[in-house]
C-alpha cells in the first residue's frame, strides 16, 4: 500500500480518504490497542529520569570546574556539548523509531545512557567529562522515542491524554533536575549525582524492556539515509508540522528566556537567595506542568486550536506578574504557574496534532519537531543573558513577553492553514 499522502490543510483527518490495512498492521506500525494507566505512568517516569540527565550539570558547573581544573570560561562547554549531543540524537537516532523495533531501540539507548553517566561520574579529566556529556545528550533522546512509541500504542481517543501525561513527566524531570542535583551534590559531591543516575537508568532500562508492550512490524525497504531525508519531506508536505514546529521554537525560546535568567535577580539584592532557595521555584513550575496535562484530552476531543490560542494568550499575560516580582515574590510564583501551564499546554497540543497527521512516521515527526524546540531553547538562553546584562530584569520580561506575543500572532496568522479539529483516523 502507498504511504498516506498529505491532505489539504483545511481538511480534518476524518475527511481524508480511508486507509486499508492488513489486520493489525500498516506501514510497519500496529493498530493502536491502548496503554494501561500503569504503563503510561512508567513511560512518564522513564522520560522524566532520562531528560533530567541533560540538566543535572547546570547548578554543578562551579564544583566541576574546581574538581577537574577547568577554567570558568571553559566550563560552560559542558552544557554546550550536551546540547550538541542532544541535537545530533534528534536528527540521527530518533527517526530510527520508524525503522527499527522501538522496544529494543529504547532498551539499548537506556543501557548505553547508564554507561555514559558512569563515564561522567568517574571522569578523571575534562576530556573524559566532555566526551561523556556528549554521549549523555546523544542518548537522552530516548525520551522522544518513548513519546512516539506511546503515541503509536495509545488508543486513538486517548492519544492526547497519553501524550499529556508523558509530557508532564518530562517537564517535571526538567524542573526537578536542578533541585535534585544540588541536593545530592551537597551530600556527596557532584559525581554522586551521575553515579546515582547511572544506577537508576540501568534499572529503568531493565524494567522498560520487561514492561514495554511488544509489537510486530512489517519489514520496510526504506534505507537509513532515505529515512533521514524523509524528515525534510515531512516538513514540505505537512503544513501542521511546519506551523507547530515554529510554535515550539517560539514557546521554548520564551521558556529559556525566563528560566536561564531567573537566578540572576534572585541571587542579587534585595532578594539574595541561595541556590537551594532559587531551585525551589522549579517546584512551583511543577504545578503548571501537571495542570497542562489535560490539554491532551481536550485535543483528543477536537479543541486543539482553541487550547493553543488560549494558552498563547495566557503566556503573554503571565509576564505581567513576573515583571512585578520586586513588589512580592508571590507575583513571581503566580507568573511561573501561568507561564509553565501555558507553554506545556501548547507543547502537548502540538504533539497530539502532529502525531495524528502521519501514524507511520511518528518518530520522524517528533524528531523534526524537537529540533525546533532545541533551537528555540538555545536562542532564548543566549538572548536572555545578553538582555539582562544591558536592561536588567525588566528587559528580560519585555523580551519574554515580545516572543510570546509573536507566537500568538503567528498562530493567528496561520490558523486558516490548519484544521480547527484534528482527530486520528
Amino acid at each position: 500500500m502507498k504511504p498516506l499522502n498529505s491532505a489539504p490543510a483545511d481538511l480534518t483527518l476524518a475527511e481524508r480518504p480511508p486507509r486499508r490495512s492488513a489486520p493489525g498492521q500498516e506501514h510497519g506500525i500496529t493498530v493502536s490497542t491502548g496503554l494501561s494507566h500503569a504503563v503510561t505512568l512508567l513511560f512518564a517516569v522513564a522520560c522524566g529520569l532520562s531528560v533530567a540527565n541533560i540538566y543535572y550539570a547546570q547548578p554543578l558547573l562551579d564544583v566541576m570546574a574546581r574538581d577537574l581544573a577547568i577554567s570558568p570560561a571553559a566550563i560552560g562547554g559542558v552544557v554546550t556539548v550536551t546540547q550538541i549531543g542532544y541535537a545530533l540524537g534528534l536528527i540521527f537516532i530518533v527517526p530510527l523509531g520508524d525503522l527499527l523495533d522501538r522496544r529494543r531501540l529504547i532498551g539499548a539507548q537506556a543501557l548505553l545512557s547508564g554507561l555514559a553517566l558512569l563515564v561522567v561520574g568517574l571522569a578523571p579529566s575534562a576530556a573524559f567529562l566532555l566526551a561523556g556529556m556528549v554521549a549523555v545528550g546523544l542518548l537522552a533522546v530516548v525520551v522522544q522515542v518513548l513519546v512516539a512509541f506511546a503515541a503509536s500504542m495509545a488508543a486513538d481517543e486517548e492519544r492526547g491524554r497519553t501524550v499529556g501525561t508523558i509530557t508532564s513527566g518530562i517537564v517535571i524531570g526538567i524542573l526537578l533536575a536542578r533541585f535534585v542535583s544540588g541536593g545530592l551534590a551537597d551530600i556527596g559531591g557532584w559525581r554522586l549525582v551521575y553515579l546515582v543516575s547511572a544506577v537508576l537508568t540501568v534499572l529503568m532500562a531493565c524494567l522498560l524492556f520487561r514492561a514495554l508492550p511488544k509489537h510486530e512490524r512489517i519489514a520496510t525497504r526504506i534505507s537509513y539515509p532515505e529515512l533521514l531525508v524523509s524528515v525534510v519531506g515531512l516538513f514540505v508536505k505537512e503544513p501542521i508540522l511546519r506551523v507547530r514546529a515554529m510554535l515550539a521554537m517560539l514557546i521554548f525560546a520564551t521558556f529559556s528566556v525566563f528560566w536561564t535568567s531567573l537566578v540572576l535577580p534572585l541571587s542579587a539584592a534585595p532578594f539574595s537567595l541561595s541556590h537551594t532557595e532559587i531551585g525551589m521555584f522549579g517546584l512551583v513550575g511543577v504545578a503548571g506542568a501537571l495542570a497542562a496535562a489535560r490539554a491532551g484530552s481536550l485535543a483528543d476531543r477536537g479543541f486543539g486550536q482553541y487550547v493553543t490560542g488560549l494558552s498563547l494568550g495566557l503566556m503573554v499575560v503571565s509576564w505581567i506578574p513576573i515583571a512585578s516580582m520586586s513588589a512580592s515574590l508571590w507575583n513571581l510564583i503566580i507568573g511561573i504557574v501561568l507561564l509553565d501551564l501555558a507553554i506545556q499546554a501548547v507543547h502537548i497540543t502540538n504533539q497530539t496534532m502532529i502525531f495524528a497527521v502521519r501514524p507511520d512516521a511518528r518518530s520522524r515527526l517528533v524528531g523534526g519537531y524537537m529540533v525546533f524546540y532545541s533551537v528555540g531553547s538555545a536562542l532564548g538562553s543566549i538572548a536572555s543573558t545578553m538582555v539582562y546584562a544591558r536592561a536588567g530584569w525588566i528587559g528580560v520580561c519585555v523580551l519574554g513577553a515580545s516572543i510570546s506575543l509573536v507566537a500568538l500572532l503567528f498562530w493567528a496568522a496561520t490558523r486558516r492553514h490548519q484544521p480547527m479539529q484534528i482527530r486520528a483516523d
